[in-house]
């Protein structure tokens, strides 16, 4: 069984700020009110004509030049999202199709805001396989295409924007452990009714509201703060390893109380977790891969480092991996 590791890394968000004092202006909110609760000072926002495709294709494009490959090179794509450019094909195939990457096999994952770490997951398998060398694991999101810009318990929370690793087969360890977890019965405290099979698009379910998110915050964050501290334990239970030898955390960006409840009972200190939750807000399956970049760029994360992930989404679902940088 080969060893698996990363290879590349881009990330990718519109150049659009919608800021909280934006918000004052468009819903009974303020800045402090927002800040105070979740941390959240700014997100990103795309155009009406940018899909998660689009962000998808710039992060992907600066992980395979950092990674010094080219398209040709990549075995496979898999795109975690919830927001993709249709319900079918795949957001994966688009890509692929965007990136001319011919020689790729692709397909999205859907587990909310674990994406990412689900697709990591299977890209692992996949390579100690036997079935690929060289895979393009992308998250990659448009919330704001899904958002009732008139609930203020829910809007002010996300952003858009995308991550992308490229990943390979090594001869040394990277990926040292990873694991996935679900709760199928917290399915309701997170989801977009309308769209699907049940709910059908219909003139009804759109002006009902159907086809935007809804969220019971109080309930998701109970079961987010307890499944990233277990996710992120057994993890590291599976690498081998103890939580102080941790140099760095990245945690889902979703809520800045999240994040410091998970930091606390990990017993980490606050130099070891980070976060980019102010300036992009929630990013579901995009915000652990954007915020690898930035932590690898602004020289938080270096050769050598353990890092670990974690996230929580819809579904519920929830994983966690273990990486020697």
């Amino acid at each position: 069984m080969s060893f698996v590791k990363f290879l590349g890394i881009g990330s990718a968000a519109p150049e659009k700020v919608l800021s909280n004092f934006d918000f004052e202006k468009m819903i009974d909110t303020s800045d402090e009110w927002i800040r105070s609760r979740t941390g959240i000072s700014e997100r990103r926002i795309a155009e009406p004509d940018v899909a998660s495709s689009d962000l998808a294709y710039e992060a992907s494009i600066k992980a395979l030049e950092d990674a010094s490959i080219g398209p040709e090179d990549i075995d496979g794509i898999i795109v975690g999202t919830i927001t993709p450019d249709f319900i079918f094909p795949s957001t994966a195939c688009v890509l692929q199709s965007l990136l001319g990457a011919k020689n790729a096999f692709a397909f999205d994952v859907l587990a909310g805001c674990s994406g990412f770490i689900y697709a990591l997951h299977v890209a692992k398998g996949l390579i100690q396989g036997g079935s690929a060398k060289k895979l393009l694991v992308i998250g990659a999101e448009t919330l704001s295409k899904i958002m009732n810009y008139e609930d203020r318990t829910t809007c002010i929370l996300f952003g858009d924007g995308a991550g992308a690793a490229v990943i390979t087969a090594s001869e040394t360890p990277g990926i040292l452990s990873s694991c996935l977890g679900a709760n199928g019965d917290g399915w309701e405290y997170l989801y977009m009714p309308g769209g699907g099979s049940r709910m059908p698009t219909s003139e009804e379910s759109v002006k009902n509201g159907s086809h935007f998110l809804q969220m019971q915050g109080k309930e998701v964050f109970k079961e987010a703060v307890k499944a990233l501290q277990s996710s992120s334990l057994e993890a590291i239970k599976q690498a081998g390893i103890t939580p102080d030898q941790i140099d760095l955390l990245i945690p889902h960006q979703a809520n800045y109380r999240i994040i410091e409840a998970v930091r606390k009972r990990l017993e980490l200190p606050e130099e070891k977790v980070f976060s980019n939750l102010d300036r992009y807000g929630n990013t579901s399956s995009a915000s652990v891969p954007i915020a690898l970049d930035e932590a690898v760029k602004s020289g938080r994360l270096k050769k050598g480092d353990i890092v670990v992930f974690s996230a929580f989404g819809a579904g519920f679902t929830w994983g966690a991996s273990v990486v020697r940088w």
